[in-house]
């Protein structure tokens, strides 16, 4: 399947985890290791050198922006899954990380605009024009909490006019926002333009609703997720039941409606939601830890860190949803992936 019909078809793509040694460096074994378990669980794509993968790994002081890339495309290149790159800053910067990920073989960027806080809804359409005339667009609309910026109906629906952009990734956090780019992209007509969430706070309520916007009916085709960079095996499963259900014309029954709450539980214990977000990488490496993906949960930031409580936090949901872990899964396989 190429890699655009695999896009718009759905498909489970985790935000990529960045793998450090208790140095703070590149841990190479443990970072294959876990685009080798996203492969292996199913992931129909991965994104690397998003927010999950730290933004900092573009300092001069790291310099390990086209590693982790090159890395990751080591492992994925003889796979069909979607390979998108993040991409961020500035103009000049977002080309030449565009100009990397094209190089490099990714099949698409995914373009954070959070550098480009002051520009005007022109200015931004403008910059995302210039990398699309470079390589396939994922548009992205990041929580400010996080680093994004409020982005208006006017920018969608210009987005959805742009040919090369393929995908948004609709993660505000914020249900009013998450509709200003479902009607935009509604309004503008286009049907090859793909719907992904990024909204860890509703993950199964986003891709079970049938989104009804000028006569059309549009849909949450998958998840572009940092939240699915752990117990990874499980949301393929349970994307792969969304999709049988909707393919049937299936209702949904109070069953889908309790586990949407119980993924958003988990979530807040894994993204620290009651302190503001601040833990949620090392929340993610946490999890991974715990399943002896990672061997710590170090970032190239000293200050992210477990907030106060978090663990116990990590620890009740994990009591409470084991269902929704795949533990088992990673013990059988683990050894083989870090090889």
């Amino acid at each position: 399947m190429a890699w655009r019909d695999r896009l718009r078809r759905g498909a489970v793509i985790p935000a990529h985890p960045l793998a450090l040694t208790a140095r703070r460096t590149l841990d190479e074994r443990r970072q294959r290791a876990l685009t080798r378990y996203y492969l292996a669980a199913g992931a129909g794509g991965m994104a690397i050198g998003v927010h999950t993968t730290q933004f900092e790994i573009r300092d001069p002081r790291h310099g390990l922006y086209e590693p982790v890339l090159q890395l990751a495309m080591e492992e994925l290149r003889a796979s069909d899954a979607v390979k998108i790159a993040g991409v961020v800053g500035p103009t000049p910067q977002a080309v030449r990380e565009a100009e990397f990920a094209a190089r490099c073989g990714y099949d698409a960027v995914l373009l954070g605009l959070g550098a480009l806080r002051k520009a005007s809804t022109d200015e931004l359409l403008a910059h995302v024009r210039t990398v699309a005339g470079i390589i396939p667009v994922v548009g992205f609309y990041l929580q400010p909490s996080v680093g994004g910026r409020i982005l208006p109906y006017a920018f969608w629906r210009g987005l959805a006019e742009i040919d090369n952009v393929v995908a948004v990734k609709i993660a505000p956090f914020n249900r009013y926002q998450t509709l200003d780019v479902v009607r935009a992209v509604a309004d503008s007509g286009r049907d090859d333009l793909a719907l992904y969430t990024g909204n860890d706070d509703n993950i199964v309520a986003d891709l079970l609703t049938p989104y009804r916007f000028a006569g059309r009916t549009l849909r949450i085709v998958g998840g572009l997720l940092g939240h699915w960079a752990v117990w990874t095996r499980q949301a393929v499963r349970m994307l792969d039941r969304i999709h049988a259900l909707i393919a049937a014309g299936g209702g949904v029954d109070e069953d889908w409606l309790s586990l949407n709450v119980e993924v958003t539980d988990a979530n807040a214990a894994f993204f620290d939601a009651a302190n503001n977000y601040r833990g949620c990488i090392a929340g993610i490496h946490e999890v991974l830890r715990r399943q002896g993906l990672l061997e710590g949960t170090w970032c190239l930031n000293g200050d992210e860190t477990l907030s106060p409580g978090q663990a116990e936090e990590i620890d009740r949901v994990c009591r409470a949803y084991p269902h929704l872990a795949d533990d088992e899964f990673v013990a059988a396989h683990r050894d083989q992936w870090l090889r």
